[in-house]
């Protein structure tokens, strides 16, 4: 039995309707860079001053601070309009996972490519709220790392905080390549989920242990059901 579930949060565990995506490629096109599919894709995960940075080199112009900082706030103040308009909620089936995961002993911890202050008023819309009373057991935000995904540090943070020390009893999930490559770079159970808008080809390309249809189906994975599903590769 596993000991930590880490998991992602827009795609994965949030259902934010597609904003993340729709601001960040935004705010690096109003600078006049060009966003290929492929290039957002790959970036989606990380940390997004980091991919902002990317995005606007892949795309033709300098990323000078001053502009990745125009820029990441430009981001921001799009993501919380769109916010503002259609509210993140829950992906179906996340909330009953969660609850049987930390029923069994399970911990469970969300990471994140946000920084907190993206992260504090999208759980504040969700209602969710870390503590033996609330959802989770902890959150990990790539304010609080040197770096953010593909780099292991937000898994092994979520592990010193819910005193999990076995990373071979962590799972981590999420909708993005870089999601699967974290995982495996901090030594984790590497499952990728088909909720986000990542391809199904393209996360069962990447080292992974497992694609599944969304997070909801964790429980079963790790035996919490009437039978483990075999690894779906």
């Amino acid at each position: 039995m596993i000991q930590l579930a880490a998991f992602d949060i827009a795609g994965t565990t949030v259902d934010d309707h597609g904003a993340v995506y729709v601001a960040l490629r935004r705010s690096v096109e109003e600078a006049g860079a060009t966003v290929a599919a492929d290039d957002l894709q790959r970036w989606m995960g990380t940390d997004k001053i980091e991919a902002i940075t990317a995005l606007l080199r892949l795309g033709g112009v300098e990323p000078e601070p001053t502009v990745v900082a125009e820029r990441f706030d430009r981001f921001r103040a799009l993501l919380a309009e769109a916010y503002s308009v259609e509210p993140p909620v829950a992906l179906p089936g996340i909330p009953e996972a969660i609850d049987r995961l930390r029923a069994a002993g399970v911990k469970v911890a969300l990471t994140t490519g946000f920084s907190d202050d993206v992260v504090e008023p999208l759980l504040a819309a969700l209602g969710w709220e870390i503590g033996p009373e609330g959802q989770l057991d902890a959150v990990v935000t790539t304010s609080d790392v040197p770096a953010g995904r593909p780099s292991p540090y937000m898994i092994h943070l979520a592990m010193q905080r819910t005193g999990v020390a076995d990373v071979r009893r962590v799972l981590a999930a999420g909708d993005t390549v870089v999601d699967l490559e974290a995982a495996r770079n901090a030594g984790a159970i590497a499952v990728g989920v088909l909720t986000g808008q990542t391809p199904r080809e393209a996360l069962e390309a990447a080292d992974h242990d497992a694609v599944l249809a969304s997070v909801a189906e964790v429980p079963e994975y790790v035996g919490l059901g009437s039978a483990a599903p075999a690894v779906r590769a």
